[in-house]
């Protein structure tokens, strides 16, 4: 890594926060939960899952280890491959991102999940007309 480019430094930040948050909300812990494990304070937690501050080694080997995953992992060097992966981590480190996705993943019915995701298609649709259409429904 080329440690003179702070905007790449920026980006390694940014994803082992939204790494990090994506494994602890997996993991039902809260902020509190982590910090305690890591024996750093809660605003730590949010700070380091924003990526406005860097993660030590010896509390990213912590981290790693209370999360159940590897360094590796939480760096981004164990990918599946595809690269759009860490476009997928940051949406699902924004708030609600991750409730979301569980809950449509608890919806049994097919028919509704597709009706959920035609409802969510529709409410970013770039002519911005969704009332209209939704009083057509």
């Amino acid at each position: 890594m080329d440690t003179a480019d702070p905007s790449r430094t920026t980006t390694l930040e940014l994803m082992i926060g939204a790494r990090m948050r994506t494994r602890r909300r997996q993991l039902g812990l809260s902020q509190t939960d982590l910090a305690e494990r890591l024996g750093v304070s809660f605003q730590q937690v949010q700070k380091y899952e924003r990526g406005a501050n860097r993660v030590a080694a010896s509390t990213l080997l912590t981290a790693a280890q209370v999360l159940g995953t590897s360094i590796s992992w939480l760096v981004g060097e164990e990918v599946s491959g595809r690269d759009d992966d860490e476009d997928v981590f940051r949406a699902l480190a924004r708030p609600g991102a991750l409730e979301v996705l569980q809950a449509f993943n608890a919806i049994s019915d097919p028919k509704v999940r597709a009706a959920l995701l035609a409802l969510a298609k529709e409410m970013t649709a770039p002519d911005g007309d969704l009332q209209r259409r939704l009083t057509d429904l």
